[in-house]
């Protein structure tokens, strides 16, 4: 079965402060494309929604634009840009670098399920 769906009508929205996420769900995919504005901090923004010190949600990301910092919580860091494809396990914070707001493609489908949604 072919299905075709656009980012420029999501099946859902949730809004978060800083930012928001769309969600489409089709048959074998759950894709979310996330905006976060300057400012933007999951340890700030999303984790009174969660409920979790650290963000529990797997993601396998494509940067499209802005900067996004990620710190694992065994201390790791590193940060994507434009164009890059990333792996991110649960257990992590977050934040936008700069002044230019961060859109990012989700693949793993847990975002897309889960994300920003509360317990």
């Amino acid at each position: 079965m072919l299905e075709v769906k656009t980012v420029e009508k999501p099946d859902e929205r949730r809004d978060f402060p800083r930012g928001h996420l769309e969600a489409l769900h089709l048959t074998g995919l759950d894709f979310a494309v996330a905006t976060f504005e300057p400012g933007w901090r999951w340890s700030e923004s999303v984790a009174p929604i969660a409920g979790t010190e650290s963000c529990m949600v797997h993601h396998n990301g494509y940067l499209v634009q802005g900067r996004l910092r990620i710190r694992m919580d065994d201390g790791a860091e590193s940060e994507v840009g434009p164009g890059d494809v990333f792996v991110c396990p649960p257990g992590h914070d977050a934040w936008v670098v700069g002044d230019e707001p961060v859109v990012m493609h989700d693949f793993a489908g847990q975002t897309a399920q889960e994300y920003a949604k509360g317990s």
